[in-house]
């Protein structure tokens, strides 16, 4: 592992000195390039020091148990190499984390799905509350919101709602949210005071590009027709609203939110990309090594991922048996622990499965 930082360390040195010269920071793609692959050397870079750090003292003080004849010098040393081999224990683990091979797709923007599941209008309100939730998170981390489709249920809320969050690594923030997620509350229409139990679904598709999925024209039956708001009645006097099925696979998305047939159909577009792109990226990952299931946990939409309790102000995620008692903060976008404690858990998994194999060295 040592020989293999030391070339990744020397490829960091050489990125320091080509974004200093001038004729590189001239050419701005270019220097953008050094600075995307310099940040990602750099913390591998960091904890490779700390370690080699560690490892002297360590050395340093091993050969002070063979010099040295004070007995009280001996157990002070004693003492500093337990602490040694602990520290140097978790450097090599951070090492090891960080040396993952990276998911190409982390730093993509995402197409986000919340429907509506069991428990009919309080399943409604409850996914106009998440994506309320997961807007104020993305407000946080200061990424671009934009509503592409909704279908608004009668009493608020919605049946569903396709949402595009645009930013720099949203997909690796938000990729764990896929799944159930399941509500318990009095709805504000019980008068009995009873609890009930939702769910609604959330999915998150990597935004694809055109020159990622190439789809034909040929295959696509597109449909105009006038929009319609809760109840069936119309809202527009013009067939602005768009289906497009994609005739291969059957897949179908409809958008009526803009008043321009254009926009609608762009929009569209956009979320048909991502979910055929999504199909492939699953077939190609069923053919590796069942990877999604084994990545999310295995984020399949239809497993109950977490559980948020309103009247004991208790959320909790199933997967790494995280319970804490902030809901109300939870639900004004406060996500960081959660995704911080689901990120730690599913690279631990990935690294256990690595173990034996080949750890990837990102070196220039």
């Amino acid at each position: 592992m040592f020989e293999q930082l030391g070339e990744v360390e020397k490829r960091l040195l050489s990125l320091n000195d080509l974004m200093s010269d001038p004729k590189v920071i001239a050419r701005q793609t270019e220097y953008q390039k050094y600075a995307r692959e310099q940040a990602e050397l750099s913390p591998i870079v960091a904890e490779y020091r700390t370690l080699k750090k560690i490892d002297r003292q360590l050395r340093d003080n091993e050969d002070l148990l063979k010099k040295e004849s004070d007995p009280e010098m001996l157990d002070l040393a004693r003492e500093e190499i337990v602490l040694l081999r602990k520290k140097k224990e978790a450097a090599e683990q951070n090492l090891k984390l960080l040396l993952l091979p990276k998911d190409p797709r982390d730093e993509k923007s995402v197409i986000m799905e919340i429907r509506a599941g069991t428990g009919g209008e309080e399943a409604a309100l409850f996914a106009a509350d998440l994506f309320r939730m997961y807007s104020r998170f993305a407000d946080i981390r200061r990424w671009k919101t934009e509503i592409l489709s909704r279908n608004v249920a009668s009493k608020g809320g919605y049946k569903e709602i396709i949402v595009g969050i645009q930013g720099r690594g949203v997909y690796s923030q938000l990729k764990f949210e896929s799944g159930t997620h399941r509500v318990q509350r009095v709805p504000a229409t019980e008068t009995q005071g009873r609890i009930h139990t939702s769910a609604v679904t959330v999915a998150i598709l990597p935004e694809a590009e055109e020159v990622e999925i190439q789809i034909n024209p040929a295959d696509l039956k597109i449909d105009v027709f006038r929009s319609s708001g809760p109840g069936g009645q119309s809202v527009n006097t013009t067939d602005s609203a768009v289906r497009i099925t994609h005739v291969p696979t059957g897949v179908v998305v409809s958008c009526q939110d803009e008043k321009s047939q254009h926009k609608n159909k762009e929009k569209a577009l956009k979320v048909l990309r991502a979910r055929l792109w999504d199909e492939e990226q699953k077939r190609k990952q069923a053919e590796l090594a069942r990877e999604r299931k084994e990545q999310v946990g295995s984020g399949d939409r239809s497993e109950r991922i977490r559980t948020y309790n309103f009247p004991q102000e208790r959320m909790t995620d199933h997967r790494v048996g995280l319970t804490l008692h902030k809901l109300s903060q939870i639900m004004e976008g406060d996500l960081d622990e959660i995704i911080e404690k689901l990120t730690i858990h599913f690279q631990t998994e990935a690294l256990k499965k690595s173990q034996g194999g080949h750890l990837a060295t990102p070196v220039g």
